[in-house]
């Protein structure tokens, strides 16, 4: 929240806001992907998280506001793009498309693929809306496009540290924010992929794409699908092992993550992707320091 903000709208961040109250925690995890180790020891201050990611109904708001144009929506400059084929000088974005049986996991252009007319009114294509999803996350939204909300809302985006403090709701050490059972007791906690990825989906947890923000149990700060669902951008750059930056820090795993392939559905997972992308599975949730 920024020095200059008014009175009211101080007031008015509490809605749909958790308060946070920091602390001391053990931030990663040492038995899975090297970029979440070591386990270390984090403090953060107090701070208010949202609830829910951002809605479409929400991102809706803000466009209607200030008539904002997202990344997805503009066409590439060539200029940022050396050798980039003429064809392609389109606006649009990644969205998944599920193979016609089981590939090699290695390379994810083989389901990942650029549509022209998809942006966060159309997340699959041109032929797609959002009318039936406005309680859903919003999604095909890059770095720029949430760092542009939360500016406009007097917010800001979660360090990596607040957001994954915030994601395990009070649980040190555990792997979700439930404890370390996937499905305890058979109930399903997430939207993550089942059955075989990418070409099968049971969608035995209720749901294939997204779900919508309130669709599972808060955890023990009040905070929704801090596990699966998508992915929500962080405030800060994203460094391997050793200190390279690769891009901006995502978190929290999507309906697209799977043991076999993506297993990030952790409150401790974390990886990366770089400032100018969007996708089907990529959004946010905006928090306040006190």
């Amino acid at each position: 929240m920024t020095a200059t903000a008014s009175k009211a709208v101080r007031r008015g961040m509490l809605d749909g806001m958790a308060l946070i109250k920091g602390g001391s925690f053990l931030m990663g995890a040492d038995d899975y992907y090297p970029e979440e180790a070591p386990t270390r020891r984090a403090t953060v201050g107090d701070f208010w998280m949202d609830i829910f990611p951002v809605t479409n109904r929400q991102f809706d708001a803000f466009v209607a506001a200030t008539r904002y144009v997202t990344f997805a929506e503009k066409a590439p400059d060539p200029k940022d793009y050396p050798g980039m084929l003429p064809e392609m000088g389109q606006a649009g974005s990644a969205v998944f498309v599920p193979t016609a049986g089981p590939v090699d996991l290695g390379n994810p252009s083989l389901w990942w693929k650029f549509v022209f007319g998809a942006d966060w009114r159309h997340p699959l294509g041109p032929d797609n809306g959002i009318d039936g999803v406005m309680d859903h996350p919003v999604v095909q939204i890059a770095y720029e496009d949430a760092k542009a909300y939360a500016r406009w809302a007097g917010k800001e985006l979660p360090s990596e540290a607040e957001w994954e403090y915030a994601a395990r709701g009070g649980l040190e050490g555990k792997a979700f924010a439930w404890g370390d059972e996937l499905e305890p007791e058979g109930e399903h906690r997430m939207n993550v992929w089942q059955g075989l990825f990418p070409n099968r989906n049971t969608g035995a947890d209720g749901y294939l794409g997204t779900a919508p923000v309130d669709a599972f149990p808060a955890n023990g700060y009040g905070l929704h699908n801090t596990s699966g669902n998508v992915w929500e951008w962080c405030e800060g750059d994203f460094r391997d092992p050793r200190g390279v930056v690769l891009g901006k820090a995502i978190r929290g795993g999507s309906y697209l993550c799977h043991d076999s392939y993506c297993n990030r559905y952790r409150v401790a997972a974390r990886t990366s992707n770089t400032a100018d992308s969007s996708s089907g599975n990529t959004s946010f949730r905006v928090a306040s320091d006190l």
